[in-house]
């Protein structure tokens, strides 16, 4: 909001200097954008009175006029269109300076003397208008000084207002505030009742009572809207940035921008039956006062008349029944139209107008009567006529209400960190039209007013006292807390661990969408639903992930793309299994490997990675919470891996994840030509360990047996492992698979499987005999299971 210094000095004035009023209203919140002066730094201009004009002997667009300021009469050349004997304008005298480079001297134009100058707007910097003399009114008077008749020695302030500070889109608002800042008495202007001299009414309906809770209207008869709008209350429009059009537009701008109430004006006369008060039927179709046609939604709250929408209702009035030159008879309105209900209506037809942005944020609800009474004050005054008695429809259960909040000291000393003198809460709160009781030791009743919508806590209040005190008065205290440390799960691997431990073995660490392409989805698991998000960024990333595996897969994608010929990356985040009804959310950790098995150098082969590869680093992942004995490595499906080099992970026979080879027709419809692997794990089954358990070190020697044993090629290595560890006894220290081999020598449909066992007592030396036995029945056992037998 754009006002006029010298306006709100006219209500509140601190004896404080432009630049600290502008400074503390920034640290209260309100800050100020921009300070511009109001004019040109000139001097030497006075108010000048044409008296008479002629054609320039030598120049067609030239008149020689005489021009008086009040005691002597010059003669001045000029060539502005409007020019006229009788009109007032800005006369700069010889000496006048209109700029640091330029002082007006005596002159000759086309050979005719010429002493001054006759002034437009834009050459005095009070305007951009250029295309005449700046014209004054008529009863300015001569000789006077233009920059203390016009009051030119103003700025110009724009305050940025956050959307909860709708009280302060007025003179009236940012008055208060002042003055509670600043400990100041306001002066507002007093606002006279002004009686009905006639007893014309016209019917007023408000079917749409919840979204126009408040409607007031008034008849005023026999306006002479040729009258202008004086000086005073252009000025302070323009300085508003408000242009002036006439005076019964100009009336209402004045008074929203005074007291926060937007106001419209009707032609009395093209308002048929009386005024509604309905939401919109769809399709209806409205000229507004720009001449843009709009067809209506049913959830437009608009003003109409018994025949048709006359306007939308907190935004702008319609062409047809606005104000022109020929109107007699006003119709004046000013009404209370919910929040909600207006909210982003004016956006919604491309239009956003003043009245629009204070409806948006909240206009005081029991303002409506004393803003029709100040703008028929001034009606009357400017423009003359006769005004009949007011018309309100109010809905009280429909108004808002004013809350109650109880204030603690206790709780502003905590939040503020420091103690306020009651009597100093009690000033600043006052001074914002709160109403303030004391309720007992320590403790306030404070009754919200009807023009603050943003507080309703006892927080809102400590914040206003926060800011009306000064934050930058605030003591600085750091904070202070009895921190006890928090216990740590000894059992768990976190997963910045693992995140150490995937970098540590030649991983980057990747961040993919959580969003992807619908065709992505469906290539890594044809045949699911995908969750689709109801308003995409963009048509390839309308479906939430199933898997972390499609955006790694497009990352290495992007790397192979580039010359990137290693590439090892891992990702952990939230995969979305499901609908919205029973979706399920789950952490992962996933990663993938392509390229060679170790970087470029001299010391090794450039041997590509392979399945076992990318095993051994789930493996590591498996092995750092400590219980990787419970984990197992299960031939596995999945459409998106490679049949044969699928292994499924599971956990005491739950499944935990999948590792393997990318399957080679989703490879070659990505476009990747070389071997490539994956893994993927729930999070949470990974990161829950086994808390270590310390066994005293045995004195005793270890006794080793080492076995070859031939089993058929189908049987699993890791399921033999298992059948020896049930039947080795509790000694068994360590067993080692350190080779397998089939081929020559064996029958082709067996291989073989070289383990090694080592057993250690805890308390004595085991001799041959037990070990022995235990290895007997080792073998009896494998043989009687996979038909396992010793090779020879």
């Amino acid at each position: 909001m754009k006002f006029s210094e010298q306006w709100l000095r006219s209500w509140v004035n601190p004896q404080v200097s432009r630049d600290e009023l502008v400074a503390r209203l920034s640290m209260a919140g309100l800050e100020v954008d921009s300070v511009a002066l109001v004019a040109g730094v000139f001097s030497g201009v006075v108010v000048g009175e044409v008296l008479s004009t002629e054609q320039h002997p030598d120049a067609d667009k030239l008149r020689v006029c005489q021009v008086s300021n009040g005691a002597e009469t010059f003669q001045v050349v000029c060539g502005a269109p409007n020019v006229r004997p009788g009109l007032k304008v800005p006369f700069a005298m010889i000496g006048a300076e209109l700029s640091d480079d330029f002082k007006i001297k005596k002159a000759k134009l086309r050979g005719v003397e010429s002493n001054g100058m006759l002034c437009s707007a834009s050459e005095l910097q009070i305007s951009d208008e250029s295309s005449g003399l700046m014209e004054l009114a008529g009863d300015a008077p001569v000789g006077q000084d233009l920059r203390v008749y016009l009051g030119l020695d103003d700025a110009s302030i724009e305050v940025d207002l956050t959307p909860n500070r709708g009280d302060c889109l007025s003179l009236a608002g940012l008055a208060r505030e002042v003055g509670a800042l600043y400990a100041a008495p306001v002066s507002r202007p007093s606002v006279a009742v002004v009686p009905a001299v006639h007893d014309q009414v016209i019917s007023v309906e408000v079917p749409a009572s919840k979204a126009c809770p408040r409607y007031l209207g008034r008849v005023i008869r026999n306006v002479d809207l040729s009258k202008p709008t004086p000086l005073w209350m252009v000025e302070r429009l323009r300085r508003s940035d408000v242009r002036s059009i006439d005076a019964a537009v100009d009336i209402t701008n004045y008074v929203m921008l005074e007291l926060g109430q937007p106001m419209h004006a009707f032609d009395l006369n093209e308002i048929n039956g009386g005024i509604r008060v309905r939401m919109a039927e769809e399709g209806e179709k409205l000229v507004l006062l720009d001449g843009q046609e709009v067809s209506l939604r049913a959830d437009t709250l608009v003003i109409a008349d018994h025949q048709r929408a006359l306007a939308i209702a907190g935004v702008m009035g319609g062409e047809h029944s606005g104000v022109a030159a020929g109107t007699r008879d006003l119709f004046l309105e000013s009404a209370f139209f919910d929040t909600i209900a207006v909210a982003g209506k004016a956006r919604s037809y491309g239009l956003h107008t003043d009245a629009s942005h204070r409806f948006e944020r909240g206009v005081d609800w029991n303002l409506a009567r004393e803003a029709m009474e100040r703008a028929t004050g001034l009606l009357l005054e400017i423009v003359g006529g006769e005004a009949g008695p007011i018309i309100e429809v109010a809905s009280t259960a429909e108004l808002p209400t004013t809350p109650t909040v109880t204030l603690r000291a206790d709780r502003i000393n905590q939040m503020l960190g420091m103690e306020m003198e009651p009597s100093e809460i009690e000033r600043l709160l006052t001074a914002l039209g709160l109403q303030v009781s004391a309720a007992a030791s320590g403790q306030w009743q404070v009754v919200v007013p009807s023009h603050r919508f943003d507080i309703s806590l006892e927080v809102d209040l400590i914040e206003e006292l926060g800011r009306l005190y000064g934050y930058n008065r605030l003591p600085v205290r750091y904070p202070q807390a009895r921190l006890a440390p928090q216990a740590k799960a000894e059992a768990r691997a976190e997963l910045p661990a693992l995140r150490r431990l995937l970098v540590a073995r030649g991983y980057q660490e990747a961040i993919t969408y959580s969003f992807i392409d619908p065709d992505l989805f469906a290539l890594f698991t044809p045949g699911v639903e995908p969750l689709m998000l109801a308003n995409p960024i963009s048509s390839d990333m309308a479906a939430m992930r199933s898997s972390l595996w499609p955006g790694l897969v497009k990352a290495v994608q992007h790397n192979l793309n580039r010359q990137q010929t290693r590439v090892r990356l891992f990702e952990s985040g939230l995969r979305f299994v499901g609908q919205l009804e029973g979706l399920k959310q789950e952490a992962m950790l996933a990663g993938v490997i392509c390229g060679s098995r170790m970087a470029e150098g001299w010391a090794h082969a450039r041997e590509s990675v392979d399945f076992f590869d990318i095993k051994a680093d789930v493996e590591a992942l498996l092995g750092f919470s400590g219980d990787q004995q419970a984990f197992s490595f299960v031939p596995g499906e999945h459409p998106a891996l490679h049949p044969g080099q699928t292994a499924r992970i599971e956990r005491n026979g739950q499944l935990v994840g999948y590792v393997g080879a990318i399957h080679p027709e989703l490879a070659r419809k990505l476009g990747i030509d070389q071997p490539l692997f994956l893994f993927e794990l729930v999070l949470s089954e990974v990161a829950q360990g086994r808390l270590p358990k310390f066994h005293e070190l045995s004195r005793f020697p270890e006794v080793r047996r080492d076995l070859a044993l031939l089993v058929d090629q189908a049987v699993a290595a890791d399921s033999v492992l298992g059948a020896i560890r049930e039947a080795a006894g509790e000694y068994l220290t360590d067993l080692k698979l350190f080779d397998v081999y089939h081929g020559k020598g064996i029958d082709p449909h067996r291989k073989s499987l070289a383990v090694g066992l080592t057993w250690q007592h805890p308390s004595r030396t085991l001799n041959d005999e037990e070990v022995s036995t235990t290895t007997q029945n080792i073998l009896a056992s494998l043989e009687e299971r996979f038909n396992a037998t010793l090779r020879k």
